[in-house]
């Protein structure tokens, strides 16, 4: 019988792939190691989520001081310090890829920290060391990075999410290029701490692939709150100005001056040099590994799980792929993670939360609906005089009764969307939301005091 140094090797060390990595080492008794060429975490512990959603708290308190006046509160000595945030956020960050290496550890799983690049189906390079290992299984879990549009002259002079976290200073003013959630966040962040910021976007709207009343509830909201928002164009070119200013010309003929641009357009998986090709793996178009539902490239002993997949590129999906397919590989119990009706939050102003079926989405798959739809001001924010109001949204099956859908945008939306994916992902009725008792004073009981739909396919002329 063949012998591999290890019988699983994992190519980054983000969620998914320490996931993998410990519960195959510490359950399932498999020699594994895990190779990781920057710092171990991932973009959600380092670049992404966990520093993201610290800087969206540190833009909250902007709006806060000014809410607690109408409580009684006199705050006319609160000042902002970027340094102090910035480096409080990579305190955390550091923190926390310490504890994950930790925990790798404790699991007895080999950390290499080394670029490693596969050479055939059960052999990987160590390009730093120039080494070869060997193992039964190699597990590719090397998730994504920012893109920039590289033909658009002058981009280089532009940032990504990935640099907005070190920046040495806040500029005085942003034209971030991009609609989808990583552009609403950083708008949401940097107006928040009294950067004049502006959106383009390509698009019509901004948030895409969000339902329709969410997507225009965010925009009017975040245009209330001082948030300059170009729909139907893009940045055609970025000029040097003087004193390291820019000039920003879109494909509509606007010119804008401003401090920095930040390019939030996309993001691509990690697979360029990684040596799929050589070992036969397939890829899309994007570069994406193409697996199946149990994770498994069209290389029997490859697999892959997280960004580097462009399935659903979220942290938790990235772990519940990495335990599917430990139980598969290792632990004799098939398992294939349902990517159906999986949560997910944009922490912009307002913040969203989402699960199911928008209702576009829901009559494209020949569904007769009931709507519902609510708008209201919470309690909080009538002392305080804040107009941000809070949008719910449910989109119900009119045959079945199955509410297919949950979408809102206002305080706590993140919070709630949790525990009404449950009922989404249960697949229970309008009539059992209805059934369930309110909680109140809270904004959540509105979920469940929603009446009579706003339209209702039944009723539809023919």
């Amino acid at each position: 019988m063949t012998q591999y140094d290890y019988d699983l090797f994992v190519i980054g060390a983000g969620s998914g792939g320490v996931r993998a990595a410990r519960l195959a080492s510490s359950k399932a008794g498999a020699r594994t190691a895990i190779a990781e060429q920057q710092e171990i975490g991932g973009t959600c512990v380092i670049r992404g989520c966990v520093p993201k959603k610290l800087l969206v708290y540190g833009a909250e308190f902007a709006q806060s001081f000014r809410d607690a006046k109408g409580f009684g509160w006199t705050v006319e000595w609160a000042r902002f310090d970027w340094p102090k945030l910035r480096d409080a956020v990579q305190a955390e960050v550091a923190r926390l890829s310490g504890l994950y290496r930790q925990n790798l550890d404790k699991a007895g799983v080999a950390i290499v920290e080394d670029r490693a690049v596969v050479v055939d189906p059960h052999t990987v390079r160590l390009t730093h060391s120039n080494r070869t290992v060997t193992a039964a299984r190699i597990l590719i879990a090397t998730g994504g990075h920012t893109w920039r549009p590289e033909t658009t002259p002058g981009q280089q002079l532009g940032i990504t999410s990935t640099d907005a976290f070190l920046l040495d200073e806040l500029p005085q003013s942003i034209v971030i290029a991009g609609g989808g959630y990583i552009a609403c966040e950083f708008a949401t962040i940097f107006s928040g701490l009294g950067v004049d910021t502006t959106i383009v976007y390509r698009g019509e709207r901004i948030l895409r692939g969000f339902d329709h009343d969410i997507r225009a509830h965010v925009q009017a909201d975040l245009e209330r709150t001082g948030v300059r928002i170009v729909c139907g164009s893009i940045i055609e070119e970025v000029k040097a100005l003087p004193e390291r200013r820019k000039l920003v010309t879109l494909a509509n003929a606007m010119r804008l001056e401003t401090d920095q641009v930040m390019w939030a357009v996309g993001r691509v998986p990690n697979t360029s040099g990684l040596g799929l090709a050589s070992a036969g793996v397939a890829m899309a178009e994007n570069g994406a590994v193409i697996v199946d539902e149990y994770s498994r490239t069209n290389a029997p002993s490859i697999f892959a799980v997280g960004d580097v997949t462009d399935r659903i590129n979220l942290t938790p999906v990235a772990i519940r792929e990495a335990v599917a397919f430990v139980e598969t590989e290792f632990m004799g119990r098939t398992a294939a993670f349902d990517h159906a009706d999986v949560a997910s939050a944009v922490f912009s102003r307002p913040p969203v939360g989402a699960v199911g079926l928008t209702e576009e989405a829901a009559r494209a798959k020949g569904h007769k609906l009931k709507v519902f739809r609510t708008t209201f001001r919470p309690m909080k924010h009538i002392l305080a005089g804040n107009e941000q109001r809070v949008l719910m949204k449910l989109v119900v099956d009119a045959h079945s009764d199955r509410v297919l859908g949950v979408h809102i945008a206002g305080v706590d939306a993140p919070e709630m969307i949790q525990l009404a994916a449950i009922a989404v992902k249960a697949g229970l009725t309008k009539a059992q939301w209805d059934a369930t008792c309110a909680v109140h004073p809270t904004g959540a009981e509105e979920l469940v005091l929603m009446g009579e739909p706003i339209s209702h396919d039944n009723e539809a002329p023919a």
